[in-house]
């Protein structure tokens, strides 16, 4: 990886932030899912993000000072849903539930369920609440959520590439993982994942069943915590396939690439209900070596923007002006 070292004469909007030196490194991977091909070189302009994900604790602060109401707490319209059950449309989230025993890996709906009440302040649903997740990261946000919280902290979400860029820490991009090429090196859990039999019983090998507090797992070069594993994590950029002409050539790397368009997001196995998705970066602590091994930087996954998962948080950056 090449990067540039100068921290720009403007600070950040708070000091919880981290200078991530612009740079070029090798996005993507030829090597695991069909998603993140083609590698290419790609350079970033340098940026500042969240030293961690966006935590309960914070975003209770931006609710209170705003007023704002996430999408979780707000009861779905039937027009927006057509031929969705009418007994359905009501306000809750998506909350990931462990099944009983082995179940096929290829069916999501054995292990998500759509629980009324479920919101950022009550992660698993009625009955439960956020006493003693403060330092854990916000869950149950959707994109206008996140969105909004960037815009009433004086910050935006990452793109697909400085996320990217980011969770590599300045060090190489070749590796598999952001810390070498072995999970868990010598034995030792350095994110927060899944161990144990998915998705019914988690051995809890890294100490947390589900999400933890940031930062109780190692950071990255840029000390930079929780880039890998705990939640997955939004970018601004529309997900889409990458596209083949993006691919860099031997001397030039694409300049700051953004997602694709908005219209080319849509799920094509959902054409009624036309939704835009994100790309999300990062994997969470439902990734497991059975089943999903999304838990490293190259790793992406697409999200409808009005979406809200038991498994799904942010961070945000900041551009320094020209």
């Amino acid at each position: 990886m090449i990067k540039d070292t100068a921290e720009p004469a403007v600070p950040p909007p708070d000091p919880g932030m981290v200078w991530t030196p612009g740079g070029v490194f090798t996005m993507g991977s030829d090597s695991h899912y069909p998603e993140e091909r083609p590698a290419r070189r790609v350079r970033v302009d340098g940026f500042w993000i969240d030293r961690t994900p966006v935590t309960n604790d914070q975003f209770a602060r931006f609710v209170e000072q705003t007023g704002h109401v996430t999408l979780a707490e707000i009861a779905p319209r039937p027009e927006d849903y057509p031929g969705a059950p009418r007994d359905m449309l009501r306000a809750g989230s998506m909350v990931f539930t462990p099944t009983r025993g082995p179940v096929p890996l290829n069916d999501a709906s054995q292990w998500w369920r759509w629980t009324f009440g479920a919101t950022w302040r009550r992660p698993l649903g009625p009955g439960s609440n956020l006493r003693g997740l403060g330092d854990h990261p916000v869950v149950h946000v959707a994109w206008p959520d996140v969105e909004a919280y960037a815009a009433w902290a004086g910050k935006t979400l990452p793109t697909e590439a400085e996320w990217e860029f980011a969770a590599w820490g300045g060090g190489p991009s070749e590796t598999e993982f952001v810390w070498g090429t072995e999970l868990t090196p010598a034995g030792r859990q350095m994110a927060n994942t899944f161990q144990g039999q998915f998705p019914f019983r988690n051995t809890c090998e890294d100490g947390y069943d589900r999400t933890s507090p940031v930062g109780a797992f190692p950071g990255n070069d840029l000390g930079l915590l929780d880039m890998i594993g705990n939640v997955w994590e939004w970018t601004s950029d529309w997900y889409g396939p990458h596209r083949t002409a993006e691919k860099s050539s031997p001397c030039c790397a694409i300049e700051n690439p953004r997602g694709g368009r908005e219209g080319d997001s849509l799920d094509p196995a959902l054409p009624d209900i036309p939704i835009p998705r994100k790309v999300l970066k990062g994997g969470s602590f439902l990734c497991a070596p059975s089943y999903c091994r999304r838990y490293r930087p190259a790793a992406r996954h697409a999200q409808t923007i009005d979406s809200a998962m038991s498994h799904l948080g942010f961070r945000c950056i900041y551009r320094p002006p020209d």
